[in-house]
């Protein structure tokens, strides 16, 4: 299992170099990205990827309906030439009031979205001239992309049956956030597993994104999820995903405790098929400093 951290892209540019920079002095393996309203995390990686070497780097997740898949693949490709060969593209539906009311866009049908959009992106990632016309996307390119980079992995934020399959069918894996260790192990890992196997894929990447906090105080540290977080527990996709968990809340599916708990908990995960892990450190500087410690020790 590939240990990873996120960053954050809502400080000035500069910190964010430092912040990567001291996740790979740490020994983290993947900095990652989330894209919200902050920089622009693929220009992001392409800059920062430049500046500072020996960390891989990975989206989640890039909102598919603001971008056409192939304008993606295009600045995919470009981080890539830029990091040489560094990125995880992790990408995702995003939420419905996002989509509708930021962007002002239709959020219709969007797992046949998601289809159409992996049947465009990935043959253009792998070199390959597309011409497709689906319900919801088309292109018709004049050739292939004129960018010398290797294709990046390519992993859909996947929680339900449907996407879940999409994502084993078309993609390299699923990146997962908010959810917790037994959706992961009874319901995430074996339907994207069987929809891989039945298109005669390899065995898919299982990403998985928690908050993490080295603390001795586990009930401030829960309280602190709970304020931090509390918007997961509202958005229909990851509430749903904690019901299924049986999580009252993203405290609740947090990776709190000492050092010696945070470290067994993670280890479990790698047990249960996840390749992956993408943490995100909370709490104060100092139990931040901590968590990226542990994560490091792990490796």
């Amino acid at each position: 299992m590939r240990i990873g951290a996120m960053f954050n892209t809502e400080v000035p540019f500069d910190q964010m170099i430092g912040e990567v920079a001291s996740l790979r002095d740490a020994g983290i393996q993947t900095a990652w990205a989330s894209q919200i309203f902050a920089y622009d995390a693929l220009t992001a990686i392409a800059a920062i990827g430049r500046e500072v070497p020996g960390i891989d780097f990975g989206t989640a997740v890039i909102p598919t309906y603001p971008r056409h898949p192939v304008m993606l693949a295009g600045q995919a490709l470009t981080v890539q030439a830029a990091t040489s060969g560094r990125l995880t593209l992790g990408i995702g539906l995003s939420h419905q009031v996002v989509i509708e009311h930021v962007f002002g866009q239709s959020f219709e049908k969007p797992a046949r979205h998601m289809r159409e959009y992996l049947s465009i992106l990935v043959p253009l990632l792998e070199g390959e001239q597309v011409t497709f016309a689906g319900e919801t996307l088309r292109a018709s390119t004049f050739g292939p992309l004129q960018i010398s980079a290797p294709a990046p992995p390519v992993l859909v934020a996947a929680l339900g049956d449907t996407m879940l399959k999409i994502a084993g069918q078309l993609a390299s894996g699923t990146v997962t956030w908010m959810t917790g260790p037994a959706t992961i192990e009874s319901h995430i890992a074996p339907s994207i597993r069987a929809a891989a196997a039945a298109a005669g894929r390899a065995e898919p990447r299982i990403g998985m994104g928690l908050p993490v906090c080295v603390t001795d105080d586990v009930a401030a540290a829960r309280e602190k999820a709970s304020a931090v977080f509390a918007i997961y527990g509202e958005l229909p996709s990851y509430r749903a995903m904690l019901d299924r968990e049986g999580a009252a809340g993203p405290a609740d599916v947090a990776i709190v405790g000492t050092e010696a708990e945070v470290k067994a908990q993670i280890r479990r995960l790698a047990d249960i098929g996840v390749t992956d892990f993408c943490a995100a450190p909370f709490g104060s500087s100092d139990q931040v400093n901590a968590s990226v410690d542990a994560l490091a020790s792990l490796i």
